[in-house]
């Protein structure tokens, strides 16, 4: 069934109204796909997708249809349809339940109702546990409510529309996308930005989850001076510093290892990116230079120009790089290396990120900046 006008300002709505409550929460539900379905009982998901009944969701209150809305995103989220696994389906729906309730109710919303198939009361114990923990702590006990329905669905109602054949994994994956950028926003936007909610062990589990890399790459270079305030503090323990930028403007200089270790194709893929960057955000400059041994450039760099051939092929040597930032006085640096070669005594005084192809260096080898690792 296709979205009616009326359930889409009702999911519009509800979307705002977490906004004002929660930037962590309010990016997970952005990332949501919300389908109609008179199939569902009031709303459940199939680990991709959340299926809510037009209806009911019509007939709610605002803050329980906020509540249930965020409780099926937070199992969808937190990938509780696939970890399942071979485990008693009502048991484990209702241990997934208990989890989300806790979160749903820390952000200040009341908890779906029983009666709705999402609901399964509190437990202010349990809900700090790993959902696996949970399950297995409720071995043996009887829940007279289990009979209501599950919101943790096997797959898609049958009047909802095709998926688009994206595998359980995949959409796995692009949930810890979601959550790695919630908790991003989250830390930009004053929170603390790993979690909002206190030590939840189904959000610890899920930490090391990492930004797209051009995510994070957008991320680094579309700033702003409010910005460079939170990014200060990565580099508090290197005895490092920023200056307030006197303006909007923001300079970077981009730098890419020719020595051979770097192929064409990774080439492409950063300097292409860093492209879109300043067509998308016209504050920023950026200008390249190719090394290895010594600098060549600069080049300019400008939406929609050709990526100028690169230039150099003999050994690595990071310093020479490092000795023009004097003269250009970027306010970050960008650089496409595998890691192998000589570092400078000494780190530069802007904030410098190592993009690192598949095999290159680990992170510890470097010894400043932030690492970023383009994906396999």
């Amino acid at each position: 069934m296709t979205s009616p006008p009326d359930f889409n300002r009702l999911i519009s709505g509800s979307r705002l109204r977490i906004r004002g409550k929660s930037a962590f929460f309010a990016t997970l539900l952005l990332h949501a796909e919300f389908v109609p379905s008179d199939e569902v009982a009031s709303a459940g998901t199939d680990g991709e997708r959340v299926y809510v009944n037009p209806a009911v969701a019509a007939s709610l209150p605002p803050d329980v249809l906020d509540g249930l809305l965020l409780h099926e995103v937070l199992h969808a989220a937190l990938s509780h349809v696939g970890r399942r696994g071979p485990r008693e389906k009502k048991r484990w729906n209702r241990a997934a339940d208990l989890i989300v309730n806790g979160m749903v109710m820390a952000a200040g919303l009341p908890v779906p109702p029983q009666s709705s198939g999402a609901g399964a009361g509190r437990d202010e114990h349990l809900e700090k546990l790993s959902v696996e923990e949970v399950y297995t702590s409720l071995e043996g006990e009887e829940h007279p409510g289990d009979e209501e329905g599950d919101d943790l669905m096997d797959g898609p109602p049958g009047d909802a529309p095709p998926k688009n054949g994206k595998s359980g994994q995949q959409a796995a994956k692009q949930w810890q996308q979601a959550l790695a950028q919630a908790r991003s926003v989250d830390a930009m936007s004053g929170g603390k930005g790993d979690d909002p909610l206190g030590m939840h062990r189904e959000l610890m589990r899920l930490a090391p989850a990492r930004l797209d890399w051009r995510a994070h790459l957008w991320r680094f270079l579309a700033r702003t001076p409010v910005d460079f305030g939170g990014f200060d503090r990565r580099f508090v323990g290197r005895g490092l510093y920023l200056e307030a930028l006197d303006d909007e403007s923001l300079s970077a200089l981009v730098a890419v290892d020719t020595s051979g270790s770097v192929d064409d194709e990774a080439v492409r893929a950063l300097v292409g990116e860093v492209q879109g960057v300043l067509g998308a955000y016209p504050h920023v400059r950026a200008t390249l230079y190719y090394a290895d041994t010594v600098a060549y450039g600069p080049f300019d760099l400008r939406p929609g120009d050709p990526i100028p051939p690169p230039q150099g092929g003999g050994g690595t040597d990071f310093r020479p790089i490092f000795r023009l930032l004097d003269a250009h006085e970027p306010d970050v640096l960008i650089y496409l290396t595998d890691g192998y070669g000589d570092f400078p005594d000494t780190p530069p005084r802007m904030p410098t990120l190592w993009v690192v192809p598949p095999g290159g260096l680990e992170d510890e080898g470097f010894p400043f900046g932030e690492v970023l690792r383009l994906e396999e």
